[in-house]
């Protein structure tokens, strides 16, 4: 074991844990309306905790384990194997604890989950929000975390890059929380009353948190104090503030203002544009991919929004989906050492990398749609998916949860 690799490890899941509580969750919250802000700070709050539940239970075994292309196998559910208290004994993953590599996971593994209740924000049941969860979790991240990050999965196996999650986090959750808008419908108003967001200072605090927490999320992939971790601590930095300047330019250009909103938006967009970069590119192919990320998202949010003719509350799949899909696209691009990568050293090698990027989005992106969907059918089935309008005219914070955030 290598004690700087294992504080490192355990700061970054921190960091993580950073990023969704209290960093997406007030992201979120400013954004919504003030009659519901508690509504999304809980399920944000819930989801997390509940997949950190279900990755003890199950979820890492069938993950990280020996397994078949698709699903690990069962040799760690609960942990079982991994530590040995009474011989103080801890099996190892590289040079940290196994256990920390799976709290590490943990960390992911929940704001995947929290992410996609931005699709539905407003409207959804929370008794409905908990069960897609684990129908979810179990059937989607899961399996894709498999495919891409563990030995012996398919498209690992296939040299798909993704260092810290571009198709297992933000694809996913952006494609599941696109199905969840589709599948629970617009909200009651939308289109033709304001939905402003409630505290866009509240939002700042939760995307400036995201970042912060971010590090922890991209150089904490490296899964040691090295190199490879300064790297993509770096590029993290870099991608981020030049998806914020695109956004604001072409902000500026078309609707004659830079805004607040658009610039934690773009900063959102960089990072998850990066994501999958982080370790595998260099400085200037980090800046690149921020920048292109930066300016692509400000249409996902628009221009692709109008054509979906979806309702995604806080625009998951505008952000999240697309940024990553960018990214990914990117990422087997810039790996090439002829662009300052580390990786592809012929540049003949990029359309085949390229391809395999669009292989494992492709994949993600259906295997994702379709657990979502089957996962919402059941919730809707079993609790109902959506609250009554008046109800949902009202505010879910006090019909739902009781209280309210702000008090005249």
């Amino acid at each position: 074991m290598d004690k700087a690799d294992l504080a490192w490890v355990s700061v970054s899941t921190l960091l993580v844990l950073l990023m969704v509580v209290p960093g997406l969750a007030l992201f979120y919250g400013g954004l919504v309306r003030a009659k519901n802000v508690l509504s999304i700070l809980i399920q944000v709050v819930s989801t997390f905790s509940l997949a950190v539940v279900i990755w003890f239970i199950y979820g890492y075994s069938l993950a990280f384990t020996e397994g078949n292309a698709v699903l690990g196998g069962f040799s760690r559910v609960f942990f079982s194997g991994m530590l040995d208290l009474a011989n103080a004994k801890f099996e190892l993953s590289g040079t940290i604890p196994e256990l920390s590599f799976a709290a590490f996971q943990a960390t992911f593994a929940g704001i995947t989950c929290a992410l996609i209740v931005g699709g539905f924000a407003e409207r959804a049941k929370y008794s409905a929000v908990m069960l897609f969860t684990v129908i979810w979790l179990t059937f989607s991240y899961i399996p894709i975390a498999h495919m891409v990050w563990a030995p012996g999965g398919w498209l690992f196996e296939r040299g798909a890059l993704d260092f810290a999650g571009g198709t297992v986090v933000h694809i996913n959750a952006g494609i599941a929380g696109l199905v969840g808008a589709y599948f629970i419908g617009k909200r009651v108003g939308y289109g033709r009353e304001s939905m402003q967001p409630h505290n866009l200072p509240m939002a700042m605090t939760g995307a400036a948190l995201l970042w912060v927490g971010w590090f922890g999320f991209n150089a904490g992939s490296a899964l040691s104090a090295n190199e490879t971790a300064a790297l993509a601590f770096f590029n993290t930095m870099v991608a981020t503030a030049g998806a914020i300047l695109a956004w604001l330019l072409i902000e500026w250009k078309y609707k004659g203002k830079p805004s607040l909103l658009g610039a934690i938006s773009g900063a959102v967009a960089g990072l998850v544009g990066i994501t999958p970069a982080a370790g595998l590119v260099g400085p200037g192919g980090a800046l690149i991919i921020g920048l292109v990320t930066g300016a692509i998202c400000v249409w996902g949010v628009n221009g692709l929004k109008r054509l979906l003719r979806a309702d995604d509350s806080l625009d998951v799949f505008g952000i999240h989906g697309v940024g990553g899909i960018v990214g990914a696209l990117l990422t087997g691009v810039f790996n090439a050492q002829a662009l300052g990568g580390p990786g592809l050293e012929a540049v003949s090698a990029i359309p085949h990398q390229v391809w395999v990027q669009l292989e494992g989005i492709l994949i993600t992106v259906v295997w994702s749609g379709v657990v979502a969907w089957a996962a919402y059918f059941i919730a809707d089935k079993a609790c109902g998916l959506r609250v009554g309008t008046d109800v949902e005219r009202e505010g879910l914070d006090i019909n739902s949860h009781g209280e309210t955030a702000y008090h005249y």
